[in-house]
């Protein structure tokens, strides 16, 4: 009896983005500098995808 994967590629896609929100926001302050607070706005939207890609997957 072989065993499905328990979770998708989505879901490892959304934990690797979710991983380079993480690392971005340790250098979120030199970021801030080039991008002002589009910064902020481009780490919201990494961890919101990364978020969104966990949720798509539903553990397939």
């Amino acid at each position: 009896m072989q065993q499905q994967p328990k979770h998708g590629r989505l879901f490892w896609l959304g934990n690797a983005v979710l991983a380079l929100a993480a690392v971005f926001l340790l250098f979120i302050d030199q970021v801030a500098q080039w991008l002002g607070t589009g910064a902020m706005a481009l780490w919201m939207g990494m961890a919101a995808l990364g978020v969104y890609l966990i949720v798509k997957d539903g553990g397939k």
